[in-house]
């Protein structure tokens, strides 16, 4: 039976009915032009700040991060949040070092980045790979978890939420392109965090036992009282659930390698970025997304915690976000019910256009190099659909069993973040590295990762992915470093980049630093 009350029914259909509206609005031509691939997979290079900012977040937050994130609070604790924590100071150090490369250079997505420095075969084997990723790790969790959290709330079958959500997303992305999912993406943030709010207030009131302020701050103060294991940042090898987090590596070891990777080369997160008017309009977007950040272990992590007193016996860790929305009452569940799918609809939105922009960018036009503007568009909504299709029919027998698909997504990723890091690195920071050192870090990253989770599978990923890096990181400058020097072959511009940033970004930097030391402080 549905717990969802016809005023509930009745935000929803207002907040689907309003976005949709909006996507298409904001994503109108003016009359007589005709969508151009610029157009459509990086919203004609004219995003305002506020846009990158919170698009940013909208790729980053959704079912996985909302729901895969409750459930490992539910069952590590505060300790996952560092994943949020840190990446406010990695985004900064993308908005400072890499994006002034990569706009200065007018880069479409990261596999062409890749090509100009290296040559075409880096780029078909990145993009084959970044493809099979967001479509059989990244848009299926986010449909298996949206799915999930739909059929707790309302018993509807998981297989009709998994098509629904995935017709309702490819509606509101396809037509649009980057424009309609970024220039909705204020609105989808928005809502999240007022969703997210709503749902800690109510969960912390029911613990306490009380209302208003005073029963939020009771109702935390009791969560530390009566799980005061779950409250700690570093964990300490005898934890449980140290292999996920292994102690001091969340802050100097295998979790950086994680978050550049994640936010520095990952096209649908910095997809965004290279939309935007100029570099120091992006670093403003850059700036407003590392606050964000750091409120959203309270709207995402703080909810599972909470879940272990009100529910310290559901069946599944992912299942403590859907629970504690089904203790609110009418009206706020269908807000909060709401800013979850507004969530999970960005997120989709964000990956199906990536998705499409490295098919056609990247393996469509190189292949067909007289294909008409027209033409590349339409071949990228095309691979969207596809990528829906199989990320529907792939989401249920990859993730059904799975208890915590956040570390899911953590661990599988892990084989070859650490390679795709050196090759980037190395790329912008060091002209010696060659073609072969870089397909040496790349295939390195897979064998390593692979022998690593075979004969030592004691050894926690994060750990791991730190150890492959280094171990790729040298390999590649050696196999660099044995060739002999020739002539110069990347397209790249390298020289007189202007890393410079402006006294407010340089004030925000200082900002996140202090704040951040406060909460490991606090929370060690």
């Amino acid at each position: 039976m549905s717990s969802l009350s016809y005023v509930d029914i009745a935000v929803l259909l207002v907040y689907a009915v309003s976005i949709f509206a909006l996507a298409q609005w904001v994503s109108r031509e003016k009359a007589g032009h005709v969508k151009d691939s610029k157009d459509y997979f990086l919203a004609s290079r004219a995003l305002p700040w506020w846009a990158v900012g919170t698009s940013l977040i909208a790729a980053n937050i959704s079912a996985e991060q909302i729901i895969g994130m409750s459930g490992s609070g539910y069952v590590i604790g505060l300790g996952i949040a560092s994943y949020e924590w840190m990446s406010a100071l990695t985004i900064l150090i993308v908005g400072k070092f890499f994006l002034p490369i990569f706009l200065k250079n007018q880069i479409y997505t990261m596999p062409e980045f890749l090509q100009r420095r290296y040559g075409h075969s880096i780029r078909l084997v990145t993009a084959v790979f970044w493809l099979a990723l967001y479509i059989l790790v990244n848009l299926t969790s986010i449909l298996w978890l949206g799915a999930t959290a739909i059929h707790t709330v309302t018993g509807i079958d998981i297989q009709l939420a998994l098509i629904a959500l995935g017709v309702f997303a490819g509606a509101y992305a396809l037509y649009g392109g980057l424009k309609a999912v970024a220039l909705t993406d204020i609105v989808q943030v928005s809502l999240l965090v007022l969703g997210g709010l709503v749902i800690v207030y109510i969960a912390l009131e029911k613990i306490s036992g009380h209302s208003g302020i005073a029963g939020v701050v009771s109702g935390f103060q009791t969560l530390e009282a009566q799980l005061p294991g779950k409250f700690q940042m570093i964990l300490s090898p005898d934890n449980p659930n140290y292999s996920n987090l292994p102690g001091l590596s969340v802050l100097v070891g295998g979790m950086w390698i994680m978050n550049l990777s994640y936010w520095g080369f990952n096209q649908y997160i910095i997809q965004r970025a290279l939309a935007a008017k100029d570099t120091r309009e992006a670093q403003k977007g850059i700036v407003l997304a590392s606050f964000l950040k750091l409120l959203m272990p309270v709207l995402v992590v703080l909810p599972g915690i909470a879940a272990g007193v009100l529910a310290p016996h559901l069946e599944r860790a992912d299942m403590a976000y859907p629970y504690l929305m089904t203790l609110l009452p009418p009206g706020l569940l269908g807000l909060v019910f709401a800013a979850l799918i507004a969530a999970i609809i960005a997120s989709m939105g964000s990956k199906i256009n990536s998705i499409a922009t490295i098919f056609t960018i990247d393996l469509y036009k190189p292949a067909f190099r007289n294909a008409s503007e027209t033409h590349l568009v339409v071949v990228g909504r095309i691979a969207a659909v596809v990528a829906l299709i199989v990320a529907i029919l792939a989401a249920k027998p990859l993730l059904g069993n799975l208890p915590q698909a956040f570390q899911y997504i953590q661990e599988y990723s892990g084989f070859v973040t650490p390679g795709i890091v050196v090759i980037f690195v190395l790329g912008m920071f060091w002209p010696r590295a060659t073609t072969a050192g870089a397909f040496v870090a790349a295939v390195g990253s897979v064998v390593f990762s692979f022998l690593y989770w075979k004969y030592w599978p004691q050894v926690p990923f994060m750990n791991r992915i730190g150890y492959v890096f280094l171990m790729c990181l040298g390999a590649a400058m050696l196999v660099s470093l044995l060739q002999p020097r020739r002539a110069k072959t990347s397209t790249i511009d390298l020289m007189d980049i202007d890393y410079s940033t402006s006294w407010s970004f340089n004030i925000a930097g200082a900002v996140v630093i202090a704040v951040l030391i406060a909460l490991y402080y606090t929370f060690w």
